[in-house]
């Protein structure tokens, strides 16, 4: 039987996380580990474990056999499985965030860290994340405008992926970031393969320091977030904001070349000598 990872950046209370992990169970055995507390815009980061001393305590989840939360990141969470401290995982699936991760928002998703970080331990990952109705910022998805998420038709979409997954593993891991609309999967005008784009549908525009009255030298940094941008529809904010799934199967790091960098290679060459030093 093909066993779950279910996390999160959102924090193991987080009702996202619970329709999610309650869905996976129909394809194998589910154990959920998240934070404790919310870990939004974490990225893969897993924190400076020597002043997090991390902690993992049972808890429950209904409709779920096994749950933990872990006083560390969605990544953490994933980097402890890896190591089977939760015992033997197979696949790690992330969400659902309230938010979509599309655009630059991918480089700062914990819910999509978590994907990438299971995949640098030779494990597939799939992120899930769900647009918030009128404000996907960045992500993330404020308290009161979460009221209304269809998080089953998310959770749906996921199932379907990640039945595929179990059925036929693919040759390496694999890194899938699913992107859906906030609506009932009946409402939904279908679903593309995506390329990131370069911004998410809503961004921030611009950012300054704000006096914080009675202290000296402290600043509150307020933020401005613009209109909705309206990107290609081929990418994953083009397809979210035409109420589309984008599914973006998402890339390794890897070393780019550049030739407009001669000068680098001259000054270090000038006082380390030559790069080949075979």
């Amino acid at each position: 039987m093909t066993r779950i990872l279910v996390t999160n950046d959102d924090g193991i209370a987080s009702t996202g996380l619970h329709v999610l992990a309650r869905t996976m169970a129909k394809h194998g055995d589910v154990v959920v580990v998240a934070p404790e507390v919310e870990h939004s815009g974490a990225g893969a980061g897993v924190g400076p474990l020597h002043l997090i001393r991390p902690q993992a305590r049972t808890t429950t989840i209904d409709g779920v056999a096994e749950a933990w939360c872990v006083n560390g990141s969605p990544a953490l969470c994933t980097m402890f499985a890896r190591f089977g401290v939760f015992g033997p995982i197979d696949l790690v699936v992330s969400g659902i965030n309230p938010g979509a991760n599309v655009g630059r928002a991918v480089y700062h998703s914990g819910t999509v860290g978590a994907a990438l970080t299971a995949r640098n331990g030779s494990l597939s990952g799939v992120a899930v994340s769900q647009a918030v109705a009128g404000f996907g910022v960045e992500g993330q998805g404020w308290d009161e405008m979460i009221l209304d998420q269809h998080w089953q038709s998310a959770a749906d979409v996921a199932a379907v992926v990640v039945g595929e997954l179990v059925a036929a593993p693919p040759r390496v891991p694999v890194v899938v970031n699913i992107n859906v609309p906030n609506l009932a999967l009946d409402e939904v005008r279908g679903w593309r393969h995506a390329a990131v784009a370069a911004t998410p549908p809503r961004a921030i525009t611009s950012a300054w320091l704000d006096p914080i009255a009675g202290t000296e030298g402290c600043y509150a940094i307020r933020m401005e977030y613009g209109d909705t941008i309206i990107a290609p529809v081929d990418t994953d904010s083009g397809a979210i904001e035409r109420d589309e799934v984008a599914i973006t199967y998402l890339s390794w790091l890897a070393a780019e070349p550049r030739d407009d960098l001669a000068g680098v290679d001259g000054a270090l060459e000038a006082l380390l000598g030559s790069s080949d030093r075979s």
